[in-house]
């Protein structure tokens, strides 16, 4: 990344220059993902849309608004004040609060290997169809920045600095929702997460424990923790099939979650598979943020599984209450589990303010 910040600084020397002078139309820099060679060998190519490709502009704007509070109301609080870098792009809250200080029902979805989200459904319900309309909702949303699009348009505008980057990255310094949207997202799909322990482990780079690899084969056991059929294997290092799941977390649902959004009754109480990367940074858990720590997460599909008319068929042993665990295997499958956190995806200087 930081060969592409040289050549964004030589291209707008140059520009300067010659694009005023010449009246010749300035050109962004295109910009590859760097796919992880974990991800290379077991998944396809990443989704970029063909009206947003990523370029070295695109992505230092969209960085740059992540982490301006200019987007909210007040300007008190920015994307990153809900997702932030130190924890995986989530933040410690059950769930967050916004300007006014009024807090809403979800907890805050960590933000990376966003552009393998092959269902293009995003958030806990999945809501948005795109990366770019996600973006969309929180600028308006009255328990998150609570402002307004057309408000926010005419202070990017009338900034000092941000209608020549939006000219960079889109050619046009006319403003608008949908440019600075899909400029956030093309930063966002850079946020890439693939170097654990069980990456390397994987790639042949680091060893596992013995507590460890009898924690994968806890996750993987269907007559044990029956992890994988929603949370993948080692051949899906995203850690999620991106599916919604009713988990056996409600007997009544106050959040619908997918079944409030499609308006189908049998989508009741269905959300998103998260990601299991990163569990040492992103608690608490599940949606509403219910559980403070990964061993509560553990005992609850132990020991604490609620049947429903929405049950996903895969939570085979909702009749017993969960898979029963002994307490060897729950410190086993806590062991394996924490592996898959990447130490060196919060310290990634690209992805910091």
């Amino acid at each position: 990344m930081k060969k592409y910040i040289y050549i964004l600084i030589i291209t707008t020397i140059f520009t300067s220059c010659t694009s005023k002078d010449d009246g010749n139309e300035y050109t962004p820099v295109a910009l590859d993902l760097e796919i992880p060679e974990i991800f290379s060998n077991n998944i396809i190519p990443p989704v970029i849309p063909s009206d947003n490709p990523q370029t070295i502009e695109g992505v230092a704007l969209g960085k740059r608004l992540f982490f301006d509070r200019i987007l909210s109301s007040d300007q008190s609080i920015s994307c990153a004040s809900c997702h932030r870098p130190q924890n995986a792009f989530t933040d410690d809250s059950p769930t967050s609060s916004g300007v006014d200080g009024i807090f809403g029902e979800r907890n805050s979805m960590p933000i990376f290997n966003l552009a393998w989200n092959y269902n293009e459904r995003f958030a806990w319900d999945g809501k948005e169809l795109s990366l770019e309309r996600q973006a969309l909702e929180p600028v308006e949303n009255p328990i998150e920045m609570h402002s307004d699009w057309d408000n926010v348009v005419n202070i990017l505008s009338n900034h000092p600095e941000y209608p020549e980057l939006f000219q960079r990255a889109f050619n046009t310094s006319s403003i608008t929702k949908e440019l600075t949207t899909k400029a956030i997202a093309q930063f966002e799909r850079t946020l890439i997460s693939a170097n654990s322990k069980f990456d390397r482990y994987s790639l042949g780079q680091a060893t596992l424990t013995p507590q460890e690899i009898n924690g994968l084969d806890v996750f993987l056991r269907e007559d044990k923790g029956d992890c994988f059929h929603c949370h993948g294997n080692p051949n899906n290092p995203l850690w999620t099939d991106n599916d919604f799941h009713n988990n056996g977390l409600d007997i009544t649902f106050t959040d619908l979650g997918l079944g409030g959004v499609t308006g189908d009754p049998n989508d009741n109480g269905k959300f998103r598979s998260p990601s299991l990367r990163n569990l040492a940074f992103t608690a608490p858990y599940m949606h509403d943020g219910r559980f403070a720590t990964l061993d509560e997460v553990i005992d609850f599909y132990s020991e604490g599984l609620q049947n429903s008319q929405t049950i996903d068929p895969l939570m085979k042993s909702v009749d017993e209450g969960g898979v029963q665990l002994s307490n060897q295997d729950k410190a086993n499958l806590k062991a394996f589990l924490l592996t898959l956190s990447d130490p060196s995806f919060l310290n990634n200087p690209d992805f910091q303010n």
